[in-house]
Order: C-alpha cells, then structure tokens, then sequence
C-alpha cells in the first residue's frame, strides 16, 4: 500500500485489518493539539484586552455563621434574568473569601457611587482588617450588612454555583432591591476608574 492509500484502496485487506488501521488513525488523529486545547491566548493580554469594557463596580457583602461581616470589591457584577429576577457575580478560586460565599445562606450585591471609590479600593486591600469601619452600613433583614448611599442594593438568596475555569460563579435571587438615582456610579475601565458623564435630564 502506497503512502496515500487509503483503506477503499485495497479491497484486499479483512475487516480486521481495516479496523485495526482505522483505531490507528483515530489514535493519531486524538494525539494532534486542536484549536479548542490549544492555550493559543497570552494571559495578560488577554486581561487587558477584557479591561477595555467599562464596568460598574460593586461590594458583595455576607455575614458568617459566627457573625463576622465580610465583604469584598468586584466588577464582575451582571444581570442574568428577569422571571425569575437573577443576577451574577464571579471570585476567584483562591479567595480566602470563597468558602464563606458558598456557604452563606444570602449575599447583597452594593454598586457604588463616584464618591464611594474610596470605600472599594479598601476593601479590595487585603491589609485593611476592619473595612466596615469604612462606611456607614445597616443589616438587612436576612443579616446581611447593607452598605448606605449606594446607587443600588440587590439582596440576593444564594440561589446556584458553578464551576467557571478559575472562577467560580455565583448566581443569586434577588428577594429584594433598593435604587438612588441623584448618585453617579463609579466605573472601571483599562485598570482604573473613570467618570460617566450623564447629560441633564437623561437619568
């Protein structure tokens, strides 16, 4: 056989041949990388790349079994559906912070205000140890710490969890949700937070 026989081209083989050459040719076929597990993207590039997408930002807070208050900053906050009213938030897997966030029965999702970048920037820093001293806050009804003045609350039941490569994701039922329409929300874009600019009277 030729090297681009293939096996239509030799009526002569048995079928056990052809099934043995066939398991051959899907062993290789398996060994070659595709696309789909290839690591084809650079990391960092690709975390600056996604950076260029203007997001609000938000402190998800909770409270622990011994009655710690936790919290911490993202900008990973979305919605995710109306019936039933569902958003998301996503942390990383190596956050000291994530088996609390899994464990807990409720969460509040808290988007800031331009004057409240101070606030998440302290408690995106791990070595501020008492970060509700930071901002005034009140505990909803579920026990959840509710922090004042922000452009809106959600208060979420833990509703569902999945597996998101290094993060995992946190979907959440809002049982309940609070608006401040005279404050301008704080947005990150590039690595930074920036200024949205609302012209008068399209709030």
């Amino acid at each position: 056989m030729t090297p681009t026989a293939t096996l239509q081209d030799c009526p002569s083989q048995t079928a056990e041949q052809r099934q043995a050459v066939s398991a051959q040719a899907l062993a290789a076929a398996d060994a070659k990388p595709t696309p789909s597990n290839l690591n084809v993207v650079d990391s960092r590039a690709f975390r600056q790349a996604l950076g260029h997408f203007p997001t609000g930002v938000a402190i998800v807070t909770t409270r622990c079994p011994d009655g710690r208050a936790v919290g911490l900053t993202i900008n990973s906050f979305t919605s995710l559906s109306l019936e039933p009213p569902l958003v998301m938030w996503s942390l990383v897997n190596h956050s000291p912070s994530l088996e609390i966030f899994e464990n807990c029965s409720h969460f509040a999702i808290n988007v800031i205000s331009q004057e409240q970048v101070p606030v998440a920037l302290g408690f995106a820093n791990s070595q501020v140890k008492d970060k509700f001293s930071l901002v005034s806050h009140v505990d909803g009804e579920e026990g959840v710490p509710l922090l004042d003045d922000c452009v809106a609350t959600f208060v979420c039941e833990n509703y569902r969890q999945h597996e998101g490569g290094d993060h995992t994701l946190f979907i959440g039922r809002v049982v309940r949700h609070t608006t401040l329409t005279e404050h301008e929300p704080a947005v990150f874009h590039r690595g930074r937070f920036a200024n949205l600019t609302t012209p008068s009277g399209d709030r």
